[in-house]
C-alpha cells in the first residue's frame, strides 16, 4: 500500500543497561525488584502486570538486610572487594530506575535537544490548521513579531485558576508599538495594487471591534472569554494582512521542477462527500441529517508549492469527482486513481521550521530536532500519500486527511510519522465530519473555490 501507516500504537521498553556480575545478581536481586519510585506516576501497563515497586527506603532496608556488606566504604582488606562490588551494583542499578539516563557511556548524562523536542510534553507544536497556515505565511517581520506576541496569550490562557493578565497586557501592548510605529514598514511590503486595502487591515488590526486596542480593554476587564474571543479576531486580522504582504514564492524553486504545477500562495478545495450505503451524515444543530456533507481544506502553496499545485490541478480537472474513500484508524484516504487521470509524482516535499524553503526527496528527523512548517500532527491534516515506488516521491494522486490522536503520539504530542510525508494543506471547516467518513463514501465533488489566480500550469511557466 502507498500509505503505510503503523497499525498499532508504538511501544516504548526500559532497557536496562547495566551490567551485573550474574553471581552478584543472584545474591542481590531479588524477583521484586523492578522499579524504583520517587513519588512517580506508575504507568497503566505497570499497575496492569502488578509489578512491585520499591522506594528509596526499601533499598536501604534491603541494603540493610545484606549482614555481609558493610556499612563503611572503607574496607582495606580483599575479602570486602566482591562485597564493594555488589554494593556498586546495587546503587547502579537504582540510579539506572531513577533516572532517564542510559548507561550506554559515561558521556551521555544529557537529553540532546532532538530529543527534547520529541519526548517533551511542551514542544509547541501548532494545534490546530488555522494556527499551522497563519504561520507558514511568509510575511514582513514585523508582522511575524506581532503575531507572536499574541499567540503567546493562546498559551497563557490555557494556565488553570489564576491567569497572568499582566504578562497578556505586555505582550499585547508590544504588539500595539510595533503595529503603530512600524506603519510604513509593514505596509511597504503590501503590493501597491494592494495599498488600500492593506491601509484598512492595518487600522482595524489597532482600532477595529476586534483590534489590539479592545484586546487591553478584555484583558483589564479580567473576562477570559472575551479576551479569547478578541484574541481570535485580533489574530484573524494579521493573518489577513501577512497574506497581503505574500502575493507568491518568497523563494526560486531549483530548475528541474519547473515542469511540474505550482500553487504560488494558497488555495481552498470543496468536497461534497455523500455517503456509499445510502445513510446519512449526522444533522447540523437543530438541522436534519444529511444526505451529503461538505468538507473544505486550505491548501498552501508558500510552503508545498509542487504538491499544492498538483492538487489543485487534479481537482480542477475533476479527477477527484467520484473517488471512493478508505477509513482507517489514523487517516481517510482516498482511492489510487489508477484509472482515473494521474497527477505528476512530485517529490516528497517538506519546508522545516525556521528554513527558507523546502526540502525535496527527504524526510526530516525529528529526534534531532527537525520539524515542518506544516506539521502532520493536527487533526485534519492533509498530506500525499507515498509513491508505491519509491518514498523519496509522493503518489501522484492518492491523498489523506490524516486523524491525528494524541493517544496515539509520542510524549511531545508529535506524530510517529511526523515529517516522513508531504503535507500541504488543512480542513478548515468540515473537521466534525471527518470521524463520521466511512469506507465506501465517495466524493461527490471536488472544487477549487479559490486560488486559480495563483496556479502555473507547466505549459504556461
Amino acid at each position: 500500500m502507498a500509505f503505510p501507516l503503523p497499525s498499532a500504537i508504538a511501544t516504548h521498553k526500559l532497557a536496562l543497561n547495566v551490567r551485573v556480575p550474574s553471581s552478584t545478581r543472584r545474591q542481590i536481586l531479588k524477583p521484586t525488584h523492578f522499579i524504583f519510585c520517587f513519588n512517580s506516576k506508575i504507568p497503566e501497563r505497570s499497575a496492569r502486570f502488578r509489578i512491585p515497586c520499591l522506594s528509596i527506603k526499601d533499598v536501604s532496608k534491603e541494603l540493610a538486610d545484606q549482614p555481609d556488606i558493610p556499612i563503611s566504604l572503607n574496607m582495606p582488606t580483599k575479602r570486602h572487594k566482591k562485597k564493594l562490588e555488589r554494593l556498586i551494583a546495587v546503587i547502579l542499578l537504582f540510579i539506572q530506575f531513577s533516572c532517564p539516563i542510559p548507561f550506554v557511556g559515561w558521556d551521555s548524562w544529557s537529553i540532546s535537544p532532538g530529543k527534547a523536542v520529541l519526548y517533551s510534553p511542551d514542544t509547541k507544536v501548532p494545534r490546530t490548521g488555522e494556527l499551522a497556515l497563519r504561520r507558514a505565511i511568509p510575511a514582513n517581520t514585523n508582522m511575524k513579531a506581532i503575531q507572536d506576541s499574541l499567540e503567546e496569550i493562546s498559551y497563557l490562557l490555557r494556565i488553570p485558576q489564576r491567569k497572568p493578565y499582566g504578562t497578556m497586557e505586555g505582550n499585547v501592548k508590544r504588539a500595539l508599538k510595533i503595529a503603530t510605529d512600524e506603519k510604513d514598514s509593514i505596509l511597504a511590503s503590501v503590493p501597491t495594487n494592494l495599498k488600500e486595502k492593506g491601509s484598512t487591515l492595518h487600522a482595524s488590526l489597532i482600532d477595529g471591534k476586534g483590534g489590539l486596542r479592545a484586546l487591553l480593554d478584555s484583558i483589564n476587564e479580567k473576562d477570559p472569554d472575551k479576551v479569547s474571543v478578541g484574541l481570535a479576531s485580533s489574530l484573524d486580522t494579521v493573518a489577513e494582512l501577512e497574506l497581503l504582504q505574500a502575493p507568491g514564492l518568497s523563494f526560486l524553486l531549483p530548475e528541474q521542477y519547473l515542469k511540474y504545477p505550482r500553487l504560488t500562495g494558497r488555495g481552498i478545495v470543496e468536497f461534497t462527500i455523500e455517503k456509499g450505503d445510502g445513510s446519512t451524515f449526522s444533522p447540523e444543530a437543530g438541522g436534519e441529517a444529511r444526505k451529503t456533507a461538505t468538507i473544505q481544506i486550505v491548501i498552501d502553496g508558500y510552503s508545498a508549492p509542487l504538491t499544492a499545485g498538483n492538487f489543485a490541478k487534479l481537482v480542477i480537472d475533476g479527477a477527484y469527482n467520484g473517488a471512493r474513500l478508505y477509513f482507517t484508524d489514523q487517516a481517510i484516504l482516498s482511492d489510487k486513481g489508477l484509472d482515473k487521470n494521474s497527477g505528476y509524482s512530485v517529490p516528497l516535499e517538506i519546508k522545516p521550521s525556521g528554513q527558507f524553503e523546502p526540502l525535496y526527496r527527504t524526510t526530516l528527523s525529528v529526534q534531532d530536532g527537525e520539524l515542518p512548517v506544516l506539521p502532520l500532527s493536527v487533526y485534519g491534516a492533509v498530506a500525499m500519500a507515498h509513491s508505491e515506488t519509491s518514498e523519496e516521491y509522493s503518489s501522484p494522486y492518492q491523498f489523506f486527511f490524516y486523524l491525528y490522536d494524541k493517544r496515539n503520539a509520542g510524549l511531545g504530542g508529535l506524530s510517529f510519522d511526523e515529517g516522513q510525508f508531504t503535507v500541504f494543506g488543512y480542513t478548515t471547516i468540515g473537521r466534525e465530519i471527518l470521524p463520521q467518513i466511512k469506507t465506501g463514501d465517495v466524493i461527490q465533488s471536488a472544487k477549487l473555490v479559490e486560488g486559480l489566480d495563483r496556479l502555473i500550469l507547466p505549459n504556461e511557466s
